[in-house]
């Protein structure tokens, strides 16, 4: 028994050096994109905590939700705010999987490329919609009589620019249109929509995303407005950048010597190999990917490149 822990303990540490090796490598080419997607994190924060100051409290705003879903109360806006943090949590876990399992399906430097890339464009849109109308936050810290509800006057650029984290992030107000929450949970959902694996867990992620949207309004925390333009507004932008975007390399495909420069060991695997085909009378050319065999000296070929017929003593 501890022999066979010990094995498996040495297999998982090889495969999680091999993995940062590779994405070490992938991220010297890409990081310029993480560090854009990172730092706009901080200019959006910049940006809510900017049209604070311009936020005037003022009675609640007729809402539909608000009729139909009954108020959590002050004491229970903790649940919106747990869910959604089981799903960032549980996203950034499943991106980094590839270093632990043997399923690998995805590279983690690309797909947060990715991810960046749809949150800095969704980021972009609210900034524009929350700064063209301020409308008077639902939240309880945001109306009237609220001490919260209105920032004094900055003294200082410094003041606006440094962001009191996470007092500032979580007790803002005026950045309504749209939820940033719900950005954030459509974004890992798609992205898990479309490169992840297992049926279930994409079913179970939009009733997270349902469940959320509803959690949102209930805790008074957003308009039903700010959830339903979020909705529409970030599958648009996903949708539309996601064809702009080159398709990520699946791994399953066999395509990373041309994604990743081989070592020196592989580079001598490679040409063993195709001294051998060429021994073999095999070609060797990239583009021709269809299985072969020979049967009493001729090369047999499948027109699809998925099964060959082989014949084995006589049958």
């Amino acid at each position: 028994m501890t022999l066979y822990i010990g094995r498996e303990a040495s297999k998982l540490w090889k495969r999680i050096c091999s993995e940062t090796a590779t994405e070490i490598n992938l991220l010297l080419d890409n990081w310029k994109y993480l560090l854009a997607g990172i730092v706009f994190q901080y200019i959006h924060g910049v940006a809510a905590r900017g049209v604070h100051y311009l936020h005037q409290p003022g009675p609640i705003l007729q809402d539909l939700g608000f009729f139909i879903l009954p108020e959590l109360g002050q004491e229970k806006g903790y649940i919106s705010e747990t869910l959604f943090s089981c799903v960032f949590l549980s996203f950034v876990l499943w991106t980094f999987h590839p270093f632990i399992f043997k399923s690998k399906k995805i590279y983690t430097v690309l797909v947060w490329c990715r991810v960046l890339a749809f949150l800095v464009a969704s980021q972009f849109l609210r900034i524009i919609t929350f700064y063209s109308t301020q409308l008077p936050g639902p939240n309880y810290h945001c109306r009237e009589g609220s001490k919260l509800a209105r920032l004094p006057k900055p003294d200082t650029v410094l003041e606006v620019l440094l962001i009191n984290f996470p007092r500032g992030v979580i007790y803002g107000c005026g950045d309504l249109i749209f939820s940033s929450h719900m950005i954030f949970t459509l974004v890992f959902v798609l992205t898990y929509q479309k490169y992840g694996t297992r049926r279930c867990i994409k079913q179970l992620a939009w009733l997270v995303a349902v469940t959320q949207s509803l959690l949102i309004v209930a805790s008074r925390k957003h308009y039903t407005v700010d959830v339903v333009v979020a909705w529409y507004t970030v599958n648009l932008v996903v949708f539309f950048i996601d064809n702009k975007l080159p398709e990520l390399p699946d791994r399953t495909s066999g395509n990373l010597p041309m994604l990743l420069p081989l070592s020196t060991k592989d580079k001598d695997s490679k040409t063993k190999d195709e001294n051998q085909k060429l021994l073999n009378g095999n070609s060797v050319e990239p583009v021709d990917r269809r299985l072969r065999t020979q049967v009493n000296g001729k090369v047999l070929e499948d027109a699809n490149g998925i099964h060959v017929n082989t014949a084995m003593n006589g049958e």
